[in-house]
């Protein structure tokens, strides 16, 4: 197997979707191919993705190979396209796959890191998991809150953040992008730990 890693960010294609809660996702894979100096290439009809080495190594040279996807499919079906890209670059998803995820079980702008267990109701979580025939892969997981009120959890995910918000939420973005560098580039029970105890 490869010692590439592969981070999806999960959301839905399209203008409309883009801003969205449920495409926080995406938001960081583009923190990400700034700081890689990549662009997104379409990549066989399944993902936009970006090739290049994230951070810095252990000896201070240039850190791991890694490659970073936003799906072209909607979330539901986000498990298929996911499971290609790890068979065409030859990455185990248990130990190199890094998904990144909205989470509504979690406080707006807390980012928590997550092997395995459940999906959460999260759709796009459970397709991968149904993919991959594992649910032993690492998620960073983005936390939106949940709606205020009796709004359905569906209308609220896919609804715009509020344009007095988007400077926080670019905050937010950086941290994660920090985050999945620190996974990427030293271990990640490790930056777990540095994550959940900061």
């Amino acid at each position: 197997m490869s010692d590439t890693w592969v981070i999806v960010g999960l959301g839905n294609p399209g203008a409309e979707y883009a801003g969205t809660r449920h495409n926080l996702g995406h938001d960081v894979i583009g923190v990400l191919a700034d700081r890689m100096g990549v662009r997104l290439k379409r990549h066989r009809g399944i993902a936009h993705i970006g090739e290049g080495r994230v951070g810095i190594g252990a000896s201070g040279g240039p850190g791991p190979r890694c490659v970073i996807a936003t799906l072209q499919c909607f979330m539901n079906v986000s498990g298929g396209p996911t499971k290609q890209l790890l068979d065409y670059f030859h990455v185990d998803a248990t130990a190199r796959l890094l998904v990144v995820h909205d989470e509504l079980d979690l406080e707006a702008h807390d980012i928590r890191l997550k092997r395995g267990g459940g999906e959460g109701g999260h759709n796009g979580l459970r397709s991968i998991s149904q993919a991959l025939g594992t649910r032993d892969y690492a998620r960073l997981r983005l936390g939106i809150g949940r709606p205020p009120g009796r709004q359905d959890p569906a209308d609220y995910v896919l609804g715009k953040i509020a344009p007095k918000q988007r400077a926080d939420w670019e905050v937010t973005f950086e941290r994660a992008a920090d985050v999945c560098v620190d996974v990427v580039t030293s271990d990640f029970a490790a930056a777990q730990q540095r994550l959940h105890t900061a």
